[in-house]
């Protein structure tokens, strides 16, 4: 059962691995509190992801923020730019991709913060993963570290010495087929999950996107069906 006096906010994308983030604060005890973004990306398959996955692993509260990225663009998620499909490996371990987000994870982790401080939590999760992340800037580790200094020094309640932040990211260093290991383990709902940059109209994922195709990589590596090919 989780403990009501160890409070967290978790970021919930709606894809495999924010949801084995938030199923692994739930084991550990954590009260989760599940932060999703409605950041004008190309679709909302997602955050209906991240609903029912907030349900399924029973967060104490799901909130959706709604902000506008698109004012910024200049990613493959938020402006009109094809989303890149069909790349190998090589190809998506080489510079940073369009998919890129300028500031995504700072400012979702600026909003969580935001609500850890209204909470008095001193706990933030985040599923970033710097392994098979596809280059991201704002998945390694130096940037989460900087994050979590810089969160002790902006916020009332770290200055008044109430909480004590820290960001947790139990998937940095694995691989995506580690992840879905661990997410079956902890009986993830893999099948209420969405990975994909490009769906079609009926929310059906692309299957060549970088996303989906290191999402297949991790359930073939691990001998395991993805259930939300089903």
């Amino acid at each position: 059962m989780p403990d009501p006096n160890r409070k967290a906010v978790c970021l919930l994308s709606g894809g495999l691995d924010s949801a084995t983030c938030l199923a692994l604060a739930r084991r550990d005890g954590f009260d989760c509190y599940a932060l999703s973004f409605d950041y004008g990306q190309r679709h909302l398959t997602e955050i209906d992801a991240a609903r029912r996955i907030a349900a399924a692993l029973e967060a104490t509260a799901h909130r959706v923020a709604k902000i506008d990225l698109r004012v910024f663009g200049h990613s493959a998620l938020t402006d009109d730019i094809a989303v890149p499909k069909g790349r190998d490996e090589a190809s998506m371990g080489e510079g940073i991709p369009i998919t890129y987000v300028p500031a995504r994870n700072t400012i979702f982790l600026s909003f969580a913060l935001a609500w850890a401080e209204v909470l008095e939590a001193s706990d933030i999760f985040i599923g970033v993963n710097a392994l098979d992340y596809s280059g991201y800037p704002d998945c390694r580790p130096e940037f989460i570290e900087a994050f979590e200094k810089m969160s002790n020094l902006a916020t009332r309640t770290g200055v008044e010495g109430i909480t004590r932040m820290k960001i947790h990211t139990p998937l940095i260093r694995l691989s995506k087929a580690e992840i879905v290991r661990l997410g079956a383990d902890l009986s993830v709902p893999f099948g209420l999950t969405h990975s994909c940059y490009d769906p079609d109209e009926a929310g059906r994922p692309c299957g060549q996107c970088d996303s989906c195709l290191l999402r297949a990589k991790g359930f073939r590596e691990a001998g395991l069906v993805d259930e939300a090919l089903r």
